[in-house]
């Protein structure tokens, strides 16, 4: 990590605050070695006690990359009784779909998919895209998480098991990546930008986030933190055991996904979030600091297919290449510069952090 992230600090040994964030990040939510085995059997039992009676006793997201797939992986080898859910964005690689066809009918587990509707979502992202903030997939991350909790609602359900983990993925700078469970903050720039309304889009409020994790007591659970999660190990058993192939990028599972970490970010915003990948993985001891320093130096995707997914969003997007061109040159923004409940979910994740200290 370097000072691409504006909000970077260094100790007087020179340890940014990624690295002390993920140490305390690691101690409040990784489950020791020790404990392991017991708390993945209480947790197995509570998920299958609460959805005793029920054709599923709980709800995995399933987008075909590597988290999501081995999540499916485990949750059936521990003998639960999942209901994978998925958003089709308009934006799924082939390779995507045939990862999740392949990998649902191998494990026998039910699928339901929820298709956007394209005209709602192509105008957010549209309007994410005009303002000018680095956190654009977050029309894509909000509605997957609304529609984990109204699936798990309506089926009575009270666990939505996520692929989530410190070990790959608890580095982002805020900057970078804040908003995906702030509908106040996407109403907010779709307001200001947007010009259809989102009546069908999948979203949920600070009161509705309420009702479901209070009254319906609805508890999304990281399960990979609660084993010894290797990710080369993990894409091996994938690969043997599913037939499931590798895409080429943390996320690039997705068309937009891939487009915009590979050629908007590093263009318009100078990020290349290989850096937060990278760093996270030497921090949880699953890469080397050289071996990264060198990774870094390949390019983020070869020139010839991140040209070919310029065009292919451009068109698809309904834009010209003039008006993607003026959209790539307007000043940069964040999350700061819209309406937002920061505060809120600031405040509600220190009692959680306190609640977790307390607890262990």
């Amino acid at each position: 990590m370097d000072t691409t992230d504006p909000d970077i600090s260094f100790d007087a040994a020179g340890v940014c605050n990624h690295c002390h964030r993920y140490e305390e990040v690691a101690r409040q939510r990784i489950i020791p070695p020790a404990q392991r085995q017991e708390r993945l059997a209480q947790l197995v039992a509570e998920v299958k006690r609460a959805g005793e009676g029920k054709r599923y006793d709980c709800v995995i997201g399933v987008s075909g990359g590597v988290d999501s797939t081995y999540v499916a992986w485990v949750v059936k080898n521990l003998g639960l009784r999942p209901l994978a859910v998925h958003l089709d964005n308009g934006w799924n690689s082939e390779l995507a779909v045939a990862n999740i066809e392949k990998t649902l009918n191998k494990l026998g587990i039910d699928l339901y998919t929820h298709v956007i509707d394209w005209e709602e979502f192509q105008n957010l992202q549209i309007s994410f895209l005009k303002a000018s903030t680095p956190d654009g997939e977050v029309p894509t991350d909000h509605a997957i998480f609304a529609l984990l909790y109204r699936i798990a609602a309506k089926h009575g359900l009270r666990h939505i098991i996520t692929g989530t983990n410190v070990i790959s993925e608890a580095i982002l700078p805020e900057k970078w990546g804040y908003g995906y469970f702030d509908w106040s903050y996407v109403k907010d720039v779709h307001r200001r930008f947007g010009s259809a309304r989102l009546s069908t889009y999948p979203h949920f409020s600070l009161l509705d986030l309420f009702y479901y994790v209070f009254l319906r007591r609805i508890r999304m659970v990281s399960v990979l933190n609660f084993i010894d999660y290797n990710k080369n190990q993990a894409m091996n058993i994938l690969q043997n055991e599913l037939g499931w192939v590798y895409y080429g990028g943390k996320h690039y599972e997705s068309i937009y996904t891939r487009f915009y970490q590979a050629y908007l970010l590093p263009r318009k915003f100078d990020i290349d979030k290989r850096k937060a990948h990278y760093s996270n993985l030497v921090l949880s001891g699953q890469m080397t600091r050289p071996d990264a320093v060198e990774a870094m130096k390949a390019p983020v995707y070869p020139a010839d297919l991140l040209e070919e997914d310029r065009q292919y969003v451009i068109k698809k997007l309904n834009l010209d290449a003039q008006q993607f061109e003026a959209i790539m040159a307007l000043p940069r923004k964040t999350f700061l510069d819209y309406k937002n409940n920061r505060d809120v979910f600031a405040f509600a994740k220190r009692l959680v952090n306190s609640s977790r200290r307390l607890i262990g």
